[in-house]
Formats: C-alpha cells, structure tokens, sequence
C-alpha cells in the first residue's frame, strides 16, 4: 500500500502514470485517514466510500488508454484527485445537511454546478464534511453535529464556517475541499488550518446548487495544498454556466510575470489590536516580496473600518430572507430545529428589514458598502497610480481556543474584520500558509486583487512559495 504523503495535483498524477501507485490505492489510503481520524476531529458528516472506490477503478481504467499524462489531463484534468465537498454543496443522492440538522435527511435529487465540474474533470469525491450550520460561524463551532477539530492541537478551532473544508485537506483526509466564503469562511479556515483557500471574485464561480446563506455576499471557492493546485481548482470551476445570472467568463488582464509590481499595506488593517505574532507574519511576507522586487505602498481604505458593522446588517437580512424557505411543510424539519445562531441572524435581519428600520439600518449599510467598494476601486486604479494587489492580516489573532469566543457573539464577530471588506467590494483573495505560532498553530495572510484579478493573486501566491522554498505539511501522520 501507498504511504501517503501531502502530494499536490501534479504529483499525484505524474506518480499515476510511473506506476508508483494507483488511484484504487490513494483511495484506500484516504478512506483509512478518514477511518483513522474521523471520530477524533469531526471532519466528515458522510464519507462516500462505494463512490470513491468505484471512482478509483474508473480513473485507473481511464489511464490506461492514454499515451502520456498530458493527452489524460487535457481530458481529465483532475484525474486521480480525491475532493471533499462542504456540506453545503448539493451532491445528487448524497445526504447534504449544511450542518444543520434541519436537513438531517435531505438527499438532492442534482448536484451543483461545481460538483459536476469537478466530477468531469475526473476528481473523485470521497465525501461530504461539517460545517457551522447554514455558514453561520467563523469557528466551525456552530455545527448541529458536533464542532470540528484543528489537526494542528484539537483544543483549538479549525476557524469557519468551512471547517472541515479547511481541516480535511490540512490533516490529509482530502486533496482537495470545496467552500464557501460570505465574510472570510474560506480564508480563516485556510489561515487557521495551514492551507491555500481561495475566494474567488464574486461572479467568478456559478453559486447553482449551493445552500444560500447570503446571496450578494456567497463565493464559491476551494483549498488546496499549494497556489498551483488552488488555480487548476479554479480553471475548472469558473465561469458561465446558465443556471446563475451573476456568473461572468471574464479574466483580467495580467501584468507580466517581468513587470514591476506594487503591493498596497492598508494602515487600517495593522492597528494595534492586531496579535504581534500576526503583525510579524505580514511583515516578513512583505520582506519576501521585497526581495524579489516587489514594491510596496502604504494605502487607505478609510471605509473598511465600517466594512464589519455594515457586513452584520446586509447579511442576516439576506439570511432571514434564505432561511423563509426551511417553514418544515416542503422539506427539513420544523423551524424549532434552528440553532441559537441561526435564530440570532433570522431575527436580526428580519428587524433590520422591517418597516421603519429598513432606512435606518439596512439602506444605510448599502450605502457604506458602496463607499467601501469605491475605496477599492481607488487603491486598484492604474491611471492614479494604483497598486496590483493588496495584503493584509485573515485575522487578528492565531487560532483561539474552542469555546473561547462561543458565548460572546460580538467577540466572535469581530475575528472577521479583515476579511469581509472583500466579500463587500466582490473582489478575489487568496489565503497562504507562512509559519506557525508560538502555540505551534498555523499562521498565515491574504493577498486581495482587483475584480477577475486572480491570475495576479496566484502569481504573487506561486512566487512566494518558490522563495520561500514551501513544502505542503499536513497536520497529522
């Protein structure tokens, strides 16, 4: 049997074709990780091991026709990847629960767009995992089935709402995970975990067959081990695909790989609440850079010190609205079944769109989120000269203990502050491992672009791991 190691996508596949091992064997060795770990972190809600087996053999059936690896990946690009899906993600005869035991029996009769996408590139799915429910958290703590663990130290949370997005492919029980990313679900996650986490520029990536948590804000993206596995996720799952309007085949046009680029240090994201340890991650990031001849510019993103309250009014109203469908007479359970934070979100978005208050609270929070995408809009003009990228903290601390921040939702809130001015702007970011704590937890920061300005982001993300010499580690043996 295979002994597993993190391998990225191209390894996997160039290991395929010299016959070290084969995709039934990387199978089995995931499904005993899983057997292994599961019980311990609380990762999968539902592991597809007839599926994936059946996947197996069809991929090493699959090779067999091919001359050499690049006919197979022209076909299958994805061939021999094992992913897991958040259990927000419909998956056509498999349970899908968005951590909610509302939906403790929903079985979707389609899958979603990405699903698909992904299964035709030839990923194989190996199951489903937790999350907080509905996405409604940013510790993974939220979950109706229990918390997931960080694989780096079981006390500490895996951040959220992708939870087991983040912890399944940091602990090596999945190549590849799908999230999604409403106020930085993808990127915390990725930050506390020790992995790649993309969120993709709102309209990138078709949200069909996602639960909705909110619609404006929602991203669909992924994490992997590495900024090239994190591109070759999205050239598959990107663009139009007929069944969600806001979806453009639109990619912006890249500076060269030789042309100077300038990163932008916004002031307001290094204050002094800022953890010192993540404060020093950032700074010897820029260090890097620098070293290879990137430029930096101190900006000002005067508005994005309004971007968390104004990101507390527009999404529970959108969550109130998404969540009017679950009234227990179509499909799920009845609305008792709701948890303490879902039922938070319904009621404070319900008054925030009630008569009276509409104006007060949720016309005024648009009009805040218009000046912060105005904010970007600035920083990102080339003709005032504008910079390509942004960098900048996921979150404030490391990762925190669980059941530190559970019962202070305020506290708990607040670790979004860093991320949620992108998911309100529409813009990409990507999240990169670089270090670890003092506690020996994951450390990490963003790199934020312009609209459709991913290409830059896995740019800057692949030369940083190329200076950095960076090697994939998983969290467990």
């Amino acid at each position: 049997m295979l002994n597993m190691e993190p391998l990225a996508i191209k390894q996997t596949q160039e290991g395929l074709f010299a016959k070290k091992f084969s995709t039934v064997e990387i199978v089995e060795n995931y499904l005993k990780r899983i057997n292994k770990n599961n019980d311990r972190l609380n990762i999968f809600l539902t592991v597809t091991s007839d599926e994936a087996r059946a996947g197996a053999k069809r991929t090493d059936n699959l090779i067999g026709r091919y001359k050499n690896i690049e006919e197979a990946r022209k076909d299958f690009p994805l061939f021999g990847v094992v992913v897991a899906h958040k259990d927000l993600f419909l998956t056509r005869g498999v349970r899908t629960t968005a951590g909610s035991k509302l939906l403790t029996d929903y079985m979707p009769q389609y899958s979603a767009s990405v699903v698909n996408r992904l299964e035709d590139a030839g990923a194989i799915m190996i199951g489903k995992v937790n999350c907080d429910a509905w996405a409604h958290g940013s510790s993974g703590e939220n979950s109706d089935f229990g918390s997931t663990k960080n694989p780096w130290n079981e006390e500490y949370v895996p951040g959220g709402s992708s939870s087991g997005s983040g912890a399944a492919v940091a602990s090596g029980l999945s190549a590849i995970a799908t999230g999604t990313d409403t106020g930085g679900s993808i990127r915390m996650p990725a930050s506390f975990c020790g992995v790649v986490g993309l969120k993709p520029t709102y309209g990138a990536v078709s949200r069909y067959g996602v639960i909705a948590m909110a619609s404006s804000l929602d991203s669909v993206g992924h994490f992997t081990l590495t900024t090239d596995d994190s591109k070759m996720v999205f050239d598959i799952t990107r663009g139009e695909d007929g069944k969600d309007s806001t979806v453009k085949s639109e990619i912006s046009k890249q500076k060269s790989v030789n042309s100077k680029l300038r990163i932008g240090i916004p002031k307001e994201f290094l204050t002094e609440g800022v953890d010192s340890q993540v404060a020093k991650t950032v700074a010897e990031a820029v260090n890097v850079f620098k070293k290879d001849g990137v430029e930096f510019k101190q900006i000002s993103l005067p508005h994005t010190k309004y971007g968390n309250l104004a990101y507390y009014i527009i999404q529970p109203a959108e969550v109130s609205s998404n969540l009017a469908r679950y009234d227990g007479i179509r499909y799920g359970h009845r609305r008792s079944v709701f948890g303490d934070e879902s039922k938070r979100r319904i009621m404070l978005g319900t008054y925030v769109l009630s008569a009276g208050y509409y104006d007060a609270y949720y016309l005024k929070a648009m009009k805040v989120r218009s000046k912060i995408i105005e904010d970007f809009n600035r920083v990102f003009d080339s003709s005032a000269d504008g910079v390509d990228a942004i960098i900048a903290p996921v979150s404030p601390t490391p990762p925190f203990k669980a059941g530190e921040k559970i019962d202070d939702p305020i506290k708990m809130y607040l670790a979004d502050v860093f991320t949620v001015s992108a998911n309100l702007a529409g813009i990409p970011a990507l999240a990169l491992p670089f270090g670890f704590s003092t506690a020996g937890l994951p450390l990490g920061f963003q790199l934020m672009g312009h609209r459709f300005g991913e290409n830059l982001l896995f740019e800057l993300g692949r030369r940083f791991e190329q200076l950095t010499d960076f090697t994939p580690k998983i969290a467990i043996d």
